[in-house]
């Protein structure tokens, strides 16, 4: 099936490029998400097997894979709305439909690989499907935006590379050159630690470039900035979890060896450095859709403190990374109409958000507290949890670290959202304000409950899968 839901989705792609036809592009659009919930659904009633050799339908990759496709609905729907009030031209619509079908067509391929190699080549097709997106508006500025994240990517993508070839000399000494996630944990005892420590520095540094970590964050922040919102939403979500299944499932064989100190030393530090930069920028940026991305880097960081710490941190980082991409993702949904409002990502021209739009503002008060962890967001069940695992771990010092720096990132936060809500902006002219239908909101509330729902009241599978995930690590 996967064969053919990867055929279909390039012949989607491609018809879609050439074609000018709004109804019939559209069209194509929806059976596309047809396609995806269609392979999604026969991904969940086939848990457990393998197809093509490369691709494995396990738990993480099915748990992603159903987020994914919920989130997709709401990213084609506000696409649409986002092309139909810009009056995009034909070719560029066309174009940004292709490469949205290409973005969830290459992370859906990337969740389920059960090799290191066909994940590399997925998230290569990632970066070119996302350029295209991020040089959307065809400006001076998104080409600035696009030339940095084709840069910096072709760097980490080289990196893995590298990797990746270090890890076949590491595998070498075991006799073997099948690059599976399942046969590197099974030979796991006959891997050269020397070669083996090299390949897990360049496999990590490469894959922190889509994960939103130190050290190749800066590509995704300007990346989330420069695309349309409904892409942004898209990168600061499902293509970050991409960037956790790369290092996540390397990480599994690496903590089943004697380099699992090692490795903790260096996830952690990595986690710790992204949560302090995101701190210092969360401090001063005022603009509001680098605030989001910004956040996400805290949260990725979170995230991976959680795996360092290990125990049950392993349980909280795969159920964080999916409540942050319902929440994420609603937020840079409801940007779109708040730059309609106010046609600027300034915090200091954006304010009394509640007087023009109170549904969109009630999304983005929402999302807020969702982002911040605070009751009764599901993500504080998740940061609840990673924090319990640094305190199991005797990390003490460190944990007491990351809550002052959360603190200050609440406080940044809510400054600058409750000013957004609140406070009028200074000379803004609301005599034209467009006026929003509450509708548009709809999709947005439907995230944000879900994460709530899932964090404070987990279906039992949802709780099971979450187990298989992380079954195979050491206690």
């Amino acid at each position: 099936m996967i064969g053919v839901y990867l055929l279909g989705a390039l012949a989607i792609a491609v018809i879609l490029f050439f074609s000018r036809n709004k109804l019939f592009v559209y069209s194509l659009a929806g059976l596309f998400l047809v396609l995806q919930s269609l392979f999604t659904t026969y991904a969940c009633m086939h848990y457990g097997n393998n197809e093509l050799v490369y691709f494995k339908f396990d738990s993480l990759g099915i748990i992603l894979l159903v987020t994914m496709s919920i989130i997709a609905i709401p990213a084609f729907i506000h696409s649409y709305i986002y092309i139909e009030n810009h009056k995009e031209n034909p070719q560029t619509r066309a174009i940004y439909l292709t490469s949205m079908v290409l973005l969830i067509m290459a992370i859906s391929a990337g969740y389920l690989s059960n090799h290191i190699a066909v994940t590399w080549i997925f998230t290569e097709i990632t970066t070119l499907s996302a350029s295209a997106l991020i040089y959307h508006h065809r400006n001076k500025l998104a080409l600035e935006g696009t030339w940095k994240y084709v840069f910096i990517c072709a760097i980490s993508i080289t990196f893995i590379f590298i990797g990746i070839l270090f890890l076949s000399l590491s595998l070498q000494h075991a006799g073997s050159d099948d690059l599976s996630f399942s046969n590197l944990l099974a030979r796991r005892a006959e891997l050269n630690p020397v070669w083996l420590r090299m390949a897990f520095l360049f496999i990590f540094t490469g894959f922190t470039a889509k994960l939103g970590l130190v050290p190749m964050f800066t590509a995704g922040i300007d990346a989330k900035d420069k695309a349309p919102a409904p892409a942004g939403a898209l990168f600061a979500t499902v293509l970050m979890n991409l960037g956790f299944v790369g290092i996540f499932r390397f990480y599994i064989v690496v903590a089943n060896t004697p380099l699992l100190h090692w490795a903790q030393l260096v996830v952690g530090s990595a986690a710790f450095l992204s949560l302090f930069v995101s701190t210092v920028y969360m401090l001063k940026v005022k603009n509001i859709k680098r605030m989001f991305a910004y956040s996400g880097i805290e949260h990725m960081g979170i995230v991976m403190l959680g795996v360092a710490a290990g125990g049950i941190g392993y349980y909280a980082a795969v159920l964080h990374i999916i409540l942050h991409a319902f929440v994420k993702s609603s937020l840079f949904f409801q940007f779109n109409q708040l730059y309609r409002v106010f046609q600027d990502k300034s915090i200091y021209h954006i304010g009394n958000y509640f007087k023009y739009n109170t549904t969109g503002a009630m999304v983005l008060l929402l999302g807020f507290i969702s982002a911040t962890a605070m009751p009764p967001s599901g993500m504080f069940v998740s940061e609840f949890l990673i924090f319990k695992s640094l305190f199991d771990a005797g990390q003490i010092i460190l944990l007491i670290a990351v809550l002052l720096l959360l603190t200050m990132i609440i406080w940044a936060f809510g400054k600058n959202i409750f000013k957004v809500l609140f406070v009028p902006a200074v000379g803004f002219d609301d005599s034209n304000v467009e006026k929003i239908s509450p509708w548009e909101s709809l999709s947005q509330f439907v995230l944000l409950a879900t994460a709530v729902y899932l964090g404070l009241n987990p279906p039992a599978i949802f709780v099971q899968m979450l187990k298989e995930s992380v079954s195979l690590l050491p206690l």
